[in-house]
């Protein structure tokens, strides 16, 4: 009976001796992989790493607090958004409406006024401050927007100085007869 107990308390004590190293191996694979991980994520391995000696509670700590991406699928989310506000950008906004609208529309399909001009020569759609066309060189007629109201502005300085011509004329006449 003392042998049996023996071997059994032999036995024991190896199944302890390898419940324990199971154990110290997982804690040292959780520090490892804590020291590995916070790099992949963005954050410092050294301070995640001392957390991490704390027994197995150090390991739940980062679980727990880690952040939710890897750095690369950051980078690559934050280059996707980039390229969908790239697209975006291909975009306008209406001057009269605000209404969305691509680069190359020549009327706003909201309220349908006029973007652009379209070219006589080739039919492509031009920049209103264009003055030639920059894809068949053909000089652009009647542009919109800046040069009606420079023409307007121009209208209206030359009815005014002729409006002053004649009122001078008529102060001139007035003293003329005045002095007759």
């Amino acid at each position: 009976m003392t042998q049996a107990l023996s071997e059994l308390i032999s036995r024991l004590q190896i199944v302890a001796i390898i419940a324990i190293a199971i154990i110290v191996l997982l804690y040292i694979v959780t520090i490892i992989w804590v020291v590995r991980d916070a790099p992949q994520r963005g954050v410092s391995a050294g301070k995640w790493g001392i957390i991490a000696l704390i027994p197995f509670v150090g390991a739940v700590i980062y679980s727990a607090l880690r952040p939710p991406m890897l750095l690369s699928d950051r980078e690559e989310q934050e280059m996707d958004y980039l390229l969908r506000q790239r697209e975006l950008m291909k975009y306008g906004e209406c001057g009269r409406c605000s209404y969305p609208v691509q680069d190359d529309y020549v009327m706003c399909p909201n309220c349908g006024s006029q973007l652009k001009n379209i070219c006589t020569g080739c039919g492509k759609p031009l920049n209103p401050e264009w003055s030639v066309c920059p894809f068949c060189c053909t000089k652009v007629q009647g542009r919109s927007g800046r040069r009606s109201g420079a023409k307007r502005s121009a209208d209206s300085s030359s009815h005014s100085h002729s409006h002053s011509s004649s009122s001078e004329a008529h102060v001139s006449e007035t003293r003329t007869n005045s002095e007759a």
